[in-house]
């Protein structure tokens, strides 16, 4: 019994530098591909990785003269987080939040797909290429111009839209500045934004389903609804899911560059979130430790429920890992 264990003792390290060799060849063997990920992996590394040292003051009492490393720890060490979860802001921020980025999710996951649908079904190669011009240049506008052509639609007393309704005799609406129509005017702007970007990754994935399935369906009488419900659309399912699964990951973050440039003091109860609260906290009145903690916070709610909603999706083959 004792041999035995010194043998297997012995070839351990053996089995191992045999593995290192294997891994040593399969690199060199695809070196080029490796070479090109490189730089990937060092910009994650250096704005990714090395930045979450700083996550370490939401727990410190962090002074900027003392730094990181000089400030003291707080006490309790969760201090920052309940001061988060006393604040009288705390359900307001999270439930607008939440609220925001699920109407995003669900309102603005469907609009591509059939974006993608119908330019795949288009048969007419020009109409086709303008349509997917004109819906995907909105995605390269800053918000700051989304902005003024809000303002040129909604406006109170300039809008198009309002100059309509009141020369049909109806009053004005403040589309802008109301708490009724805010969070309607954002998940449709963030749509009317995206839907073209969105359907170019679903027309990629429908391009790579097998056309021989189309011949076959066509062949067997199949029209074209049921060709889309049958074979389009579980082709790009992986895609779908793949995609939900990462918008999931990012459930915390509403759209800080959005809300920024479109709120106004009149829809704070509706549209102030924890991003724009954080920023307002942690830049404006320097509570960095505070800042880092509701940091934190949406990081972790965001990490789990990437680890769910991927679990789920395994049960029905489609996770990511």
């Amino acid at each position: 019994m004792k041999q035995t264990s010194l043998t297997a003792a012995a070839a351990a390290p053996s089995a191992r530098a045999s593995r290192l060799r294997e891994i040593g060849r399969t690199v060199w063997q695809f070196r080029a591909f490796y070479a090109m990920l490189l730089p990937g992996v060092i910009y994650y590394v250096i704005f990714r990785y090395i930045p979450m040292y700083g996550v370490i003051i939401a727990f410190k009492d962090f002074n900027m003269m003392e730094g990181i490393v000089g400030s003291s720890w707080a006490d309790p060490w969760y201090k920052h987080f309940q001061a988060f979860y006393e604040s009288p802001y705390f359900s307001q921020l999270l439930t607008n939040t939440l609220l925001i980025s699920f109407y995003k999710l669900i309102f603005g996951m469907f609009p591509p797909i059939l974006m993608a649908l119908l330019l795949n079904e288009c048969r007419v190669r020009w109409f086709k290429s303008l349509i997917q011009t004109l819906t995907y240049m909105p995605h390269f506008l800053s918000w700051v111009i989304i902005l003024g052509i809000l303002i040129a639609l909604f406006s109170q007393n300039s809008g198009i839209v309002n100059r309509w309704i009141v020369e049909a005799g109806g009053q004005s609406i403040p589309f802008l500045t109301s708490t009724d129509y805010f969070r309607s005017i954002l998940v449709g702007s963030e749509i009317w934004q995206n839907i073209g970007w969105g359907a170019i990754i679903y027309l990629a994935a429908i391009a790579g389903i097998d056309p021989t399935l189309y011949e076959a369906a066509r062949v067997d009488g199949a029209s074209r609804l049921n060709m889309i419900w049958h074979i389009t659309l579980p082709g790009i399912r992986s895609v779908i899911v793949m995609l939900l699964i990462l918008k999931l990951g990012h459930i915390m973050d509403a759209g800080f560059d959005q809300i920024y440039i479109l709120y106004n003091i009149q829809v704070y109860p509706v549209a102030d979130i924890l991003d724009t609260w954080v920023f307002r906290t942690g830049l404006q009145q320097l509570n960095f430790s505070l800042a880092s903690a509701v940091g934190l916070f949406k990081s972790a709610i965001g990490l789990a429920l990437v680890l769910i909603s991927n679990r789920l999706a395994r049960r029905w083959g489609e996770g990511i890992w």
